[in-house]
């Protein structure tokens, strides 16, 4: 079984979810990955890996069309293991555009957005069900 294919059920806290026709993986450098799909109405990205001024394209990209498209969009940043305010820019950009939901950030992440003051700024959910219909 594919990442893939073990990994949107799983995201979504529902074990019966099956995996949606218009999921989308981008792999970005030094293993990053960005997988989206549509939940509840509203767009779920899910980064996965490092995001640093060389590896935030794909993310970015994938934020940037979801924020246009979609009322609301949820980040799944409990796989981000290490980020730095290339990351942090995006987030705030992001949430400036839109409706944007972050959940369950990473420890290295949550430490960031607190030193930082961002954690004030963005909304913050545990799951992805409850971000997505908050």
């Amino acid at each position: 079984m594919t990442w893939d294919e073990a990994g949107a059920p799983a995201l979504t806290r529902d074990i019966r979810a099956e995996l949606l026709p218009e999921q989308v993986t981008t792999h970005a450098p030094e293993g990053a990955a960005v997988l989206q799909y549509e939940w509840l109405g509203a767009w779920v990205v899910v980064a996965r890996g490092t995001y640093d001024m060389d590896s935030i394209t794909p993310l970015s990209d994938a934020l940037g069309v979801a924020v246009r498209e979609y009322p609301k969009v949820i980040l799944d940043a409990s796989g981000i293991t290490f980020a730095d305010s290339t990351l942090l820019n995006l987030l705030i950009l992001t949430h400036k555009a839109g409706t944007l939901r972050v959940v369950a950030p990473s420890p290295q992440l949550r430490r960031l957005c607190e030193i930082t003051g961002v954690d004030g700024i963005l909304e913050m959910r545990t799951s992805v069900d409850d971000a997505a219909v908050s």
